[in-house]
C-alpha cells in the first residue's frame, strides 16, 4: 500500500500519519487495477500506434431525466389539434425535408451532423436511467444483480485506454430523486466496474461546475502532494529497491491527466462562451441542474482516455409548465450539444465519438389543464451525432398525435446494438458471463442500418 501525503509531513522516521492518504491499488470509484492491470493497458495503448500515440472509440451518453417531450422537440405534430400540438411550431433545417421544434435553432443550422429518431419504442413507465444505460428493462436478470450498463460492459471488455484514466466516467450531479443521477450500473459484473465519480465522496474536491471553483486551489494542493512525495522519494532513493514496474505503477499513481481533463479553467473563456454554464438552473426540483458545462468536461475526458462517459442533463418531467420547460431546458441543450458536436468534429475525433441524448420515456399527447404532459412510454425519441454514423437525417415517425410509432419502430436494444457496433464490439456475438457463468449478449437488438 503507497501513502500519499496531503498536507505538512515528514519523509523520516517520526512522519505524521494524519495527512496521508492510503493508496492500495489504483482506486477509480470502486473499480481497482492491479500492477498487472496498469501495465496490460499500457502495453495495449502503446501498440495501437507505432509512435505511441492512441486513438480509441468513445460514447458520451446524456440521460435527459424524467421523459422529454418528443412532440415538442424533434417531431412537432403540425396537423393535430391545439390541444395536442401545443404551443411550438417546426423550423426548417439544413436537412431538406427535415423539421424540428422551433427551440433548438442551432440544431436545426447543424442538422447534417445529427441524425433524429423519432419512434423509440418499448419503454416502461418508470423514472430512472436503467434503459438509457443498458437497453434492458430493469427487471432483466435481476436474480443475478441485473445488466450492467454500456460504460461497465466497455470497462470489462476494452479496459482502460490510458491507465491513469478510466475507462468508465459518471458526471450526473447528484439529485434527490436518486434514479435520475444513476451513471449506468454494473449489474451482475459487480463493484470492480463501476463508474469513477468526480462528485462521489471518494474524490468530493474535484466538483467541477461552476458553484464550486473555490474548490479549485484543494485539488492542485492534492495535485502538488502527488509531486512533492515523488520528488522526495526519488531525491532519497526510496524507490532504487524496487523493480522498473514499481516505479512506473508509481508514476501512473501520481499522474495528473485525469485531474486535468478534468479542470475546464484551462479552456479558452471563449470556448466556454460557446458551451455555456446553463444557468441560471430552473425548474430543477428533485432532479438535475442543465450544466452545460459537463458536455465540456466529457470532451475532455474522451480526449484524456475515457472510453464511455454518462450525465444527466435537466429534469425534463413536464407535468406542468411542459412549453416553459422546453424553452429553458432545450434552449440550452441546443447551446451545449452544438458546441460539442463542433469541437468534437474541428478536433477529428467525431467519427469515433458517439453522442446520444434521450430520456426513459416520452409525453401524453394532450396537454393536460396545468399545460404540462405527462408520462407516455408508447414511444420515445433521441438525437444522435458522431461515431462515423450516417447523419442528416430523421428515422421513424409517429402518427398524426405523437401518440404512437407509426413506422420504423426502434428499439432500445436496437440503439445500443448500434452503440456498442461503434465501440468496435459485435453486441450479436459478443458475450459476458453473468456469475453462473452463463454468457450473456450485450443487446438484446439489431444494428441500426441507417445509420452505420
Amino acid at each position: 500500500m503507497l501513502s500519499i501525503p496531503f498536507g505538512r509531513v515528514r519523509m523520516c522516521d517520526g512522519i505524521s500519519r494524519r495527512n496521508f492518504l492510503k493508496v492500495g491499488a489504483l482506486s477509480f470509484g470502486a473499480m481497482n487495477l492491479t500492477l498487472a492491470d496498469v501495465l496490460r493497458a499500457e502495453a495495449a495503448a502503446k501498440n495501437q500506434d507505432p509512435f505511441g500515440r492512441t486513438r480509441h472509440k468513445a460514447i458520451i451518453n446524456i440521460f435527459l431525466g424524467g421523459g422529454p417531450p418528443h412532440q415538442d422537440m424533434w417531431e412537432i405534430k403540425t396537423e393535430a389539434p391545439k390541444e395536442i400540438r401545443g404551443e411550438f411550431k417546426p423550423i426548417a433545417t439544413k436537412v431538406n425535408g427535415v423539421q424540428i421544434g422551433e427551440t433548438f435553432t442551432r440544431i436545426a443550422s447543424m442538422a447534417d451532423k445529427f441524425a433524429f429518431v423519432r419512434s423509440i419504442v418499448g419503454a416502461r413507465d418508470g423514472h430512472d436511467a436503467v434503459q438509457c444505460t443498458t437497453g434492458f428493462l430493469k427487471a432483466s436478470l435481476a436474480p443475478l444483480g441485473g445488466r450492467p450498463s454500456i460504460g461497465s460492459a466497455v470497462a470489462k471488455l476494452q479496459g482502460s485506454v490510458d491507465p491513469s484514466v478510466p475507462p468508465f466516467v459518471g458526471l450526473a450531479e447528484r439529485t434527490q430523486h436518486v434514479p435520475w443521477s444513476d451513471s449506468g450500473q454494473t449489474g451482475f459484473l459487480g463493484n470492480a466496474f463501476e463508474p469513477f465519480k468526480p462528485s462521489g465522496p471518494d474524490m468530493a474536491n474535484m466538483v467541477l461546475n461552476a458553484t464550486n471553483k473555490d474548490h479549485l486551489p484543494d485539488r492542485k494542493k492534492l495535485l502538488a502532494s502527488f509531486d512533492d512525495m515523488k520528488r522526495t522519494v526519488d531525491h532519497a532513493g526510496g524507490l532504487r529497491g524496487a523493480d522498473a514496474a514499481t516505479e512506473r505503477a508509481f508514476d501512473v499513481l501520481t499522474s495528473n491527466r485525469l485531474v486535468e481533463a478534468l479542470d475546464i479553467s484551462k479552456e479558452s473563456q471563449k470556448t466556454r462562451d460557446r458551451y455555456g454554464s446553463g444557468k441560471p438552473y430552473q425548474f430543477q426540483y428533485d432532479g438535475a441542474p442543465t450544466v452545460n458545462e459537463h458536455l465540456l468536461v466529457a470532451r475532455r475526458l474522451v480526449e484524456a482516455g475515457a472510453r464511455v462517459i454518462t450525465l444527466s442533463y435537466g429534469r425534463w418531467d413536464s407535468h406542468g409548465q411542459n412549453f416553459n420547460l422546453v424553452r429553458d431546458h432545450g434552449g440550452k441543450l441546443d447551446q451545449c450539444l452544438t458546441a460539442l458536436v463542433e469541437d468534437l468534429d474541428v478536433r477529428g475525433m467525431l467519427n469515433d465519438t458517439t453522442v446520444i441524448a434521450w430520456g426513459e420515456f416520452g409525453r401524453t399527447p394532450m396537454v393536460n389543464k396545468e399545460a404540462g404532459r405527462d408520462h407516455w412510454p408508447q414511444v420515445s425519441c433521441a438525437i444522435l451525432a458522431g461515431g462515423g454514423m450516417k447523419m442528416g437525417q430523421a428515422i421513424g415517425s409517429t402518427d398524426r398525435t405523437g401518440g404512437t410509432a407509426k413506422d420504423r419502430p426502434v428499439a432500445f436494444g436496437d440503439i445500443f446494438a448500434t452503440l456498442y457496433h461503434n465501440m468496435g464490439l459485435n453486441a450479436e456475438t459478443t458475450t459476458i458471463n453473468d456469475p453462473t457463468g452463463r454468457p450473456q449478449y450485450l443487446a438484446e437488438g439489431k444494428v441500426m442500418p441507417e445509420l452505420v
